[in-house]
């Protein structure tokens, strides 16, 4: 079977400095991963390891992110909207402030 290299949304790996960030993933999402790698690897003829792989993936969701994007354009210092909702039952007298973001 015959790969062709502009399938994959995730090119060529670049060489890159790294720094070490742990993360905690779902079994399934492991397995996911393994897989991509093992299909990177097969299309591009170089062996990569899983771990190696996901920063790249990142950068690349971010990178399409248009939200994301537009917001680094902005200067704001966080793309996010965040909703504030109690965990547990308040008065009307207690009820927190709503968190705002910056558009």
């Amino acid at each position: 079977m015959s790969i062709s290299t502009n399938k994959l949304r995730l090119g060529p790996l670049p060489k890159t400095a790294t720094i070490k960030v742990t993360f905690a993933c779902t079994s399934a999402l492991k397995t996911e991963l393994d897989r991509y790698a093992a299909l990177h690897a097969k299309t591009f003829g170089e062996p990569i390891d899983t771990a190696t792989l996901i920063p790249h993936m990142l950068e690349a969701f971010m990178e399409r992110d248009r939200v994301f994007k537009r917001s680094s354009r902005s200067g704001q210092s966080s793309p996010l909207i965040i909703h504030a909702k109690p965990t547990h039952h308040v008065s009307d007298s207690d009820t927190p402030e709503p968190v705002h973001s910056k558009k």
